[in-house]
């Protein structure tokens, strides 16, 4: 009688392969990273491929959406612009414009960054999770200098 250990950890039929195209039955749908390459199981037992159709256009209410958070996003740019450009003689009291420049640079393309990020990122997920990281945005990136200080000033 053998005694391999390795005997304990197996039963039979599991050196059995995967199939090698990744289907589902009738009913079922696939859902996460790499859903789009798992076809079909017909009635008869093939297996049919993926669908290679392309993925569904925006909706109407999520172009709205991004039309309305992008018009936003693009007066808070101005709202850096005029508020930083405000700002800056007396951030020049306490910095050097060396150290002001790059900042506010980076204050200015901020929300283009920020809408392209989230575009990005959340690229074939829910569409409320967009919407979530574009309302974000426009709450993090309010342009205070502009809303404090103002155009002309206190």
């Amino acid at each position: 009688m053998t005694s391999d250990s390795d005997d304990a950890l197996s039963w039979d039929g599991d050196e059995a392969t995967t199939p090698k195209d990744p289907a589902l039955p009738q009913g079922w749908n696939a859902v996460g990273k790499g859903s789009d390459d798992v076809g079909r199981i017909e009635a008869d037992g093939t297996v049919t491929a993926a669908s290679t159709e392309p993925p569904a256009a925006l909706s109407t209410a999520m172009l709205l959406i991004l039309g309305v958070v992008g018009g936003v996003y693009l007066l808070y740019t101005i709202g850096w612009v005029v508020g930083g450009l405000r700002l800056k003689p007396l951030a020049s009291f306490l910095v050097d414009d060396a150290m002001f420049l790059p900042w506010f640079v980076l204050a200015i393309a901020a929300p283009a960054l920020w809408f392209l990020a989230s575009w990005v990122l959340t690229r074939g997920r829910a569409g409320w999770v967009r919407v979530a990281a574009l309302l974000a945005g426009v709450v993090l990136l309010v342009p205070w200098p502009f809303v404090t200080v103002g155009v002309i000033g206190a």
